[in-house]
């Protein structure tokens, strides 16, 4: 099929189920909250190396303590993997930065203790409070308390891509972000690889054993005379 003179194959496209969670961050100024979830959501760009997928997803428009705040999301493969990885991203990235606090925003029947586990670098002298059956966590810290809730919701997801193929690198770059733009401003979405863009597209497994994914060599167009490749001639 072609849409606005672009040739569009009519294949499938690759997705995995992936387990989702909404995490908001507040500040006493927006530039801490948006330092926060910036540093909480480095090294997630795939699950192949990273643990996780992250990112920011905007600016919340409400919070509960109505401060201003971020969202941002964190998919994992697995539950376990997903308490490792919230655990570890807002206890060295979130609670260490100013003012910030730190809420479930996920509507999701699923429940991990987040809240319940960071409380004890209050050292015993962490304190909890019920609110509207939700309960928190006040851990003191140097500039007063982090306000963290006790539990977080996970949903199911989806981690996906599709290819984007062209014949100078200029214009086909210029095609991936302008269609980022677009992808950016849909809630519950994130493109967790720097500018949003991967070059290093992987396929499963490798001749090397201990590699579980490998540069998917029938895509890359610099060794398109040694492999069997998928490439149209007119793609580069």
């Amino acid at each position: 099929m072609q849409i606005n003179g672009v040739r569009i194959q009519d294949t499938f496209a690759e997705g995995f189920s992936v387990l989702g969670a909404r995490v908001l961050v507040t500040g006493h100024e927006k530039k801490w909250a948006f330092k926060a979830v910036t540093s909480a959501t480095g090294f997630a760009s795939s699950f192949i190396g990273c643990g996780a997928e992250a990112g920011v997803e905007g600016v919340a428009l409400k919070t509960p303590d109505g401060r201003p705040g971020y969202n941002m999301l964190v998919f994992t493969r697995s539950r376990e993997d997903m308490i490792k990885e919230l655990c570890g991203r807002i206890g060295q990235c979130v609670m260490p930065v100013p003012t910030t606090a730190c809420y479930d925003n996920t509507k999701g029947e699923q429940k991990i203790r987040i809240g319940g586990r960071l409380r004890y670098f209050g050292d015993g002298y962490q304190g909890s409070k019920l609110i509207m059956e939700r309960r928190f966590w006040r851990i003191p810290v140097m500039d007063g308390e982090f306000l963290i809730e006790d539990k977080f919701s996970i949903t199911e997801g989806l981690s996906g891509n599709f290819m984007v193929l062209g014949a100078d690198l200029e214009k086909t770059l210029h095609a991936c972000e302008m269609a980022i733009k677009v992808i950016r401003k849909t809630p519950g979405v994130i493109t967790p690889f720097p500018g949003g863009i991967v070059r290093s597209g992987s396929k499963v497994g490798s001749r090397y054993h201990f590699l579980r994914a490998a540069t998917n060599t029938a895509y890359c167009p610099s060794i398109r005379g040694v492999v069997e490749s998928n490439l149209p001639a007119d793609v580069n």
